[in-house]
């Protein structure tokens, strides 16, 4: 029989044993709370430490990466800035952002490309009706012409068409290049006389020097015509504009194996080479190009060539200097462009420059390296020009300078200085409107429509 001293000494025992357990289960259940929290003050600072770089990295999106990528689409130069912390470039944040500024680019690019077209559109209805004004005025023009024999009137009547001709061919090359057609449709015609109908819609034609050495009916096939007419007068302007006004520009036409190159040289201030790289760009055609590529205000030559060379099968290069200092442009006319007139029934225009090329009979050469207008002489021989018509009165149109005569007056005679008359005033604005419609009027004007509207 147990005694209760025994007993109570026994539940003693046991409920120190009780108390020890309790005790220590209590230690560790305290300790794995104070890890448990030190843990979670640890993942709190990394996620506080997360969210501050994915802030920043947002901002960092929103403030520079963004603006620099759509600064990217007008400027290629532009350097896109990665992200600020470099190790999150392969991590998801990193993916993630990356993600948005691509899908910010073909959005740009697409709303670019519509708000580009819905311009483009208006522009080509708005040039359509310029086009079409400046055609009636030019109706009008002409027809005064043939009604007044005034030849001071005559004279006025004719800068007034030459200031309606440069009208109508810069709202020709914006039609162009928002995707117009070019607008008229002509038979064939010598190259010479598209060379020089080019030639005639600049303000500083007198400036020019044409050596044509095709052979004798060299013709470009109908629909070539107005191309090779607008490209050469733009590559034309783009050296008038970046010369010297007391320089000339320098053009040849000279038979290949492929064809046929127009060459143009001036001696100007030239080109970088990314300027020429992107010239050279802009005439190839092979990429669409956006009127907010062009400038403000829009340099729309480069970019009308470019249209040209693409639809009618034509090239330009643009990429060599001239051995003048300036800029070498070379149209080239392939094979299949050209057509042969014989030049005894349809002879060139008489402000074109003849061919230095012998003719197959063994004539004699008629050698014409002059600006082409005031070409002929008091008897129609054929020798060759001694020279360019007078410079010496800036801004007036071009007047005739007669030649020696066979007999009577050698090269050793002194010279005399014409007496300028209104008549020949008359004489030689009348040679200037034939280049300015070598190609236009002589050949049958097919007047049609810019896209389905009046044409003229």
């Amino acid at each position: 029989m147990i005694e209760l001293p025994d007993l109570a000494a026994g539940g003693l025992a046991l409920g120190t044993l009780s108390a020890l357990a309790l005790g220590g289960g209590l230690l560790r259940s305290r300790r794995r709370l104070a890890a448990q929290r030190a843990e979670t003050a640890r993942l709190r600072g990394q996620l506080d430490a997360v969210l501050q770089t994915f802030t920043a990295e947002v901002e960092h999106l929103a403030a520079q990466r963004v603006p620099a990528a759509a600064r990217q689409l007008t400027h290629p130069n532009v350097l896109v800035p990665g992200p600020l912390q470099p190790r999150t470039t392969a991590s998801p944040l990193g993916i993630g952002l990356e993600s948005v500024l691509r899908s910010l680019r073909a959005e740009l690019a697409a709303q670019r490309t519509r708000i580009d077209a819905a311009a483009q559109a208006g522009m080509r209805g708005a040039t359509r009706e310029i086009q079409a004004a400046l055609y009636r005025l030019q109706d009008a023009l002409r027809k005064l012409q043939q009604d007044y024999d005034d030849p001071e009137l005559t004279q006025t009547l004719f800068q007034l068409d030459h200031e309606n001709e440069q009208s109508l061919r810069r709202a020709q090359v914006a039609a162009v290049v928002c995707g117009a057609w070019v607008g008229l449709a002509r038979e064939e015609s010598h190259l010479v006389d598209a060379v020089t109908g080019g030639q005639a819609r600049l303000s500083g034609y007198h400036r020019v020097r044409v050596n044509n050495h095709l052979e004798a009916g060299t013709a470009l096939v109908s629909h070539a015509v107005e191309p090779v007419a607008i490209i050469v007068a733009e590559l034309l302007d783009n050296a008038l504009r970046h010369s010297a006004p007391d320089t000339d520009v320098v053009v040849n036409l000279e038979h290949v194996h492929h064809g046929v190159c127009v060459t143009v040289d001036d001696a100007g201030v030239g080109m970088t080479q990314d300027e020429r790289a992107r010239a050279q760009r802009l005439v190839a055609g092979s990429e669409p190009v956006l009127l907010t590529d062009l400038g403000d205000p829009p340099r729309m030559g480069f970019a009308a060539i470019g249209q040209l060379t693409r639809q009618f099968d034509l090239g330009v290069d643009v990429s060599s200097p001239s051995a003048y200092g300036g800029v070498r442009a070379v149209l080239r006319v392939e094979s299949h462009l050209l057509s042969h007139v014989d030049p005894a029934e349809r002879p060139p225009a008489a402000s074109a420059p003849r061919s230095t090329r012998k003719p197959a009979g063994g004539g004699r050469v008629v050698s014409d390296a002059s600006h082409g207008f005031g070409a002929e002489g008091d008897d129609g021989a054929s020798t060759a020009v001694p020279g360019h018509q007078d410079p010496g009165v800036p801004g007036e149109l071009p007047q005739r300078r007669r030649r020696a005569r066979a007999t009577g007056e050698g090269a050793d005679a002194p010279k005399r200085q014409p007496v300028r008359r209104p008549a020949d005033s008359a004489a030689a604005l009348g040679a200037l409107q034939s280049g300015t419609a070598a190609a236009r009027a002589e050949d049958d004007i097919d007047q049609t429509d810019f896209e389905g509207g009046a044409a003229r």
